[in-house]
């Protein structure tokens, strides 16, 4: 074994420096690179479980038309009057029948109920009925403001279902539906939720 010049062991000294940086812990440049790591690793994490391919401005749209479709049925209800829902390829409205000039027209009075236009990118496909409504790409010359949907004075409402999807999107997966169930009941199913089947039945709850 190799010796320095006052006779202590190299590997001895050597041995000795790293025992004493080991009890001094981590330098600031090692736990500076340890929290960098940590960060990385976490950011993975929240982005993987956020959606970071979820298409928010499509789930805001559907949540803000399912929104103003219970907002409508309940003003239908308390106001005793029918309204009525019409969309195009460019947009939608919701309309109100005038019992004094026996027509539909806009329900200017309720400014939530405006006409509201479709983000950029958004497709749209209505079914009323069970039957594939063909939706116009531009206003009439004359509008009759006929709307596709009823919502009636006591509540009940037309079987419908609205469906949105971004443009270019073929998957069923990716689209958001608004529809009445048979109950009556509008439901909104984001992309990737599935319908719920035959949901099962509530014990009654003893007195």
């Amino acid at each position: 074994m190799r010796t320095s010049a006052t006779g202590i062991s190299i590997s001895r000294n050597s041995s000795s420096r790293a025992a004493a940086r080991a009890a001094r812990g981590f330098t600031l440049l090692e736990l500076m690179i340890v929290v960098f790591v940590i960060g990385l690793v976490t950011a993975g994490v929240v982005i993987s479980f956020s959606g970071g391919n979820r298409d928010e401005q499509l789930e805001r749209e559907s949540e803000r038309l399912d929104a103003l479709f219970d907002y409508v049925r309940e003003q239908a209800e308390l106001q005793t009057r029918d309204y009525g829902f019409r969309i195009n390829r460019r947009g939608y409205s919701f309309v109100v029948y005038d019992v004094l000039a026996n027509q539909w027209r806009p329900a200017e009075e309720d400014d939530a109920l405006r006409e509201r236009p479709f983000p950029e990118g958004i497709e749209t496909e209505v079914v009323v009925e069970g039957r594939k409504v063909v939706l116009e790409t531009r206003k009439k010359d004359i509008e009759d403001y006929m709307p596709q949907v009823m919502i009636f004075s006591n509540g009940d409402i037309s079987s419908f279902e609205v469906i949105l999807w971004r443009e270019g999107t073929d998957e069923r997966d990716d689209r958001s539906r608004i529809y009445s169930d048979e109950s009556g009941n509008i439901n909104l199913l984001q992309p990737g939720e599935v319908e719920e089947k035959n949901p099962p039945v509530r014990a009654a709850r003893r007195p």
